[in-house]
């Protein structure tokens, strides 16, 4: 079963049996995103990216995840479940999951889909039912290298203020250095908000940006490039945890603004 909202030219569709991930985003008939179900673009929740060994500690307490990417456990339970509807116009649709087991800790995610002529915003959030823990949330698009068969190749621009050093366990290591050229499968900072822009030459600009002040670049696959923001870095559940508390819940939010070329 999936939602489908529509903008003017846009068309946006939600597959909520699959993760509560976007499908498909079409602007004037092109489609943005990498196909296919483990694709699209997806919520990242309760933890971004890759958690060392599967474990994290909460106080005194350490806890085992299911490693889903040996060694480590990675991006959230939130990409792989149904999500329940809650509410949806010709415009925006909102969607909830109960945190459950493995996770330990109860609550409740909620992922709102807004969708504009020329932009979309999600914004997810995370609240407890009980006891106060650490959480993380994000979204993993893949937007496709080039937007028509042998058409030009997505640019990216961006100016993070650092990189998180990767080890060879792709954890970062704890250090920030100067960004390196990519490929990559990395970390950055931007402490004024994440802020990136991928231009297809002649065809489309879309601009991703959010409040959040991290955010994960992947493109070393041919097909695609990944622009993550998110609301701390990997293994964040460890080295920078953020409490979800009874009066304090986790908000995250990125906008998608596009425009067409030539």
């Amino acid at each position: 079963m999936s939602t489908r909202l529509s903008a003017g030219g846009a068309e946006l569709t939600i597959d909520q049996e699959n993760g509560c991930r976007i499908s498909s985003l079409r602007v004037g008939g092109t489609e943005l995103l990498r196909q296919g179900p483990k694709y699209g673009a997806f919520p990242m929740v309760p933890w971004c990216g890759r958690t060392a060994d599967g474990r994290f500690r909460d106080g005194a307490t350490v806890h085992q995840l299911p490693l889903n990417h040996p060694p480590h456990a990675i991006h959230g339970f939130g990409r792989e479940a149904a999500w329940s509807p809650a509410h949806s116009t010709g415009t925006e649709a909102v969607f909830t999951y109960d945190l459950t087991d493995p996770w330990p800790y109860p609550g409740r995610v909620t992922q709102v889909f807004q969708l504009g002529e020329d932009a979309l915003t999600l914004t997810m959030g995370v609240e407890t039912y009980g006891d106060s823990f650490p959480a993380q949330a994000g979204w993993h698009p893949w937007f496709n290298r080039s937007l028509t068969p042998g058409g030009p190749e997505a640019q990216l621009d961006f100016a993070p203020a650092w990189q998180e050093e990767r080890g060879p366990d792709h954890i970062p290591t704890g250090h920030r250095i100067d960004p390196k050229p990519g490929p990559w499968d990395d970390c950055f900072g931007m402490p004024e908000g994440v802020d990136v822009t991928l231009t297809w030459p002649g065809a489309l600009e879309l601009k991703i940006t959010s409040r959040a002040e991290w955010v994960v670049v992947y493109d070393e696959e041919p097909q695609a490039v990944c622009v993550e923001p998110q609301s701390g870095p990997p293994n964040g559940l460890n080295t920078l945890p953020r409490l979800v508390t009874p009066v304090d819940p986790l908000e995250v939010s990125t906008t998608w603004a596009w425009r067409r070329l030539g």
